[in-house]
């Protein structure tokens, strides 16, 4: 196991390859622009280069590593909290839920995509959909089965919902649904920043005893926690960071799974130093996702999805090969 040295070491090198590829990003898309920290670092500066960076560019950028980090904490906890390596929120329902949740709320014109009143209602389809599948569930092999059957079904209602809808925004919502950072603005930035940083934070708060569930159940009851209470709380943070990210980008792909994996091989299985870990992975991840998304065929841009699994399927094969057994 690396040590709180090489911890440290490993996560500032993570941080500052994420900091330049970043200002890399802001100079890729559909109108190149040379020297881009010249907006950052001037911002009296003006002209259409300066506000394509400053509204669109920027926001996209920063939405990108928020919900990264947001969506690879939301693995590491699921993981931790059902002790399933295979558990992530697409697999025990809770992203299909805030799909639902979030898609209702646009269908019925209740507010637009990324605003707070989606985001509680894709908090409420995160919250019952991850509930059910895990009441449902009485082992690690059922909560994956009934998982997966969860997530098939709303996921199939959310695009019935979609395609019966009279409207003529049902071609962005449906582009929504699959995963894209398009319609990203500072005022999304302003609802993601504040939310996910507190579920980061509570997942940090509670990793430590989620590490005494690998013990068993019996066990940690013998120990004082109500381990059922745990695994409440830690859906309530799950369905947070989801809600909050599916509101604002719809539902991406892999993402989840593949982060708390590739820094588990990385840094070890304790889930203090691997919530703070898998959150650096899954910012940098999404970031060179979004941007490759936005690089390989323009003024066209390719669904988010398609490239989180192009690129974490490969890393995370390599991870699980060369590791042997990555969960411990």
């Amino acid at each position: 196991m690396m040590s709180v040295r090489g911890r440290r070491f490993l996560l500032l090198a993570i941080l500052l390859g994420t900091t330049f590829f970043a200002l890399y990003a802001l100079s890729v898309g559909s109108a190149a622009i040379d020297s881009p920290w010249k907006h950052i670092f001037s911002p009296s500066l003006q002209g259409s280069s300066h506000e394509v960076i400053w509204d669109i560019r920027f926001p996209r950028v920063l939405a990108a590593l928020l919900i990264g980090a947001a969506l690879g904490v939301a693995g590491a906890i699921s993981q931790a909290a059902t002790n399933n390596p295979l558990a992530d929120p697409s697999i025990i329902g809770t992203t299909a839920g805030a799909s639902l949740g979030a898609a209702i709320a646009l269908l019925l014109n209740i507010a637009t995509i990324g605003s707070l009143p989606v985001t509680i209602f894709a908090l409420a389809g995160a919250l019952l959909a991850s509930l059910a599948t895990f009441a449902a569930s009485r082992s690690a092999i059922q909560l994956v089965i009934i998982g997966i059957a969860t997530s098939a079904l709303l996921s199939a209602v959310v695009g019935l919902l979609i395609t019966i809808a009279n409207r003529p925004d049902a071609r962005s919502i449906a582009f929504w649904s699959l995963g894209s950072l398009a319609l990203v603005s500072m005022n999304s930035i302003n609802l993601l920043a504040p939310v996910i940083i507190l579920g980061i934070i509570l997942a940090w708060l509670i990793a430590q005893k989620l590490d005494l569930l690998a013990l068993g159940d019996r066990e940690v009851t013998y120990l004082g926690v109500n381990p059922q209470r745990m695994r409440l709380l830690a859906f309530s943070v799950i369905s947070l960071l989801i809600a909050v990210s599916v509101s604002t980008v719809g539902s991406i792909a892999f993402l989840a799974l593949a982060a708390p994996h590739i820094t588990r091989y990385l840094i070890g299985p304790s889930n203090r130093p691997l919530v703070i870990g898998s959150a650096a992975i899954g910012a940098a991840l999404l970031l060179i996702a979004d941007t490759a998304a936005r690089a390989i065929a323009p003024p066209f841009e390719l669904p988010i999805g398609l490239i989180t699994s192009l690129i974490g399927a490969p890393i995370l094969i390599l991870v699980l090969r060369r590791s042997g057994e990555v969960w411990r």
